[in-house]
């Protein structure tokens, strides 16, 4: 399993926005030259997390993206499932009976196990603490 790059790029974003010192708006462009990812994409995901609540966004020369709730409240899991989708490492855990084994499968009971630790720690793991630490690191 692999996180799209629209998924690492929002938790770069929303990241950013966490570790600024007061809450404002910051440029698209800034962010995005920062982490070398081209505006127009930039924009389209900031689109998608303001569409989901978690930033808001305005246009224009002091227009930019801010975090629309606090770091506190928006989690890893919140933005990996809005821009790739629900979270599962195989089909036979949302679609149990897609597959012939799935009554004697011995592996399904790891799948499951596993993406239930997964989703548990993209859950506890907030951008608040993910600021902290990040400050904590560089500082």
């Amino acid at each position: 399993m692999q996180i799209s790059r629209q998924a690492d790029y929002g938790s770069r974003l929303i990241l950013d926005l966490a570790l600024q010192p007061t809450p404002d708006y910051v440029p698209i462009h800034e962010i995005a030259a920062q982490h070398s990812v081209p505006v127009p994409f930039m924009k389209k995901i900031a689109s998608q997390l303001a569409a989901a609540g978690l930033v808001e966004t305005t246009p224009g020369p002091r227009g930019g993206v801010c975090l629309a709730r606090p770091a506190s409240e928006i989690t890893l899991l919140d933005v990996v499932e809005i821009l790739d989708g629900p979270l599962f490492l195989n089909r036979c855990l949302v679609e149990p009976h897609a597959c012939p084994y799935d009554q004697t499968c011995p592996v399904h009971q790891v799948w499951v196990q596993a993406q239930a630790t997964l989703t548990a720690q993209l859950r506890q793991t907030t951008f608040a603490q993910l600021a902290h630490q990040y400050r904590e690191q560089v500082l």
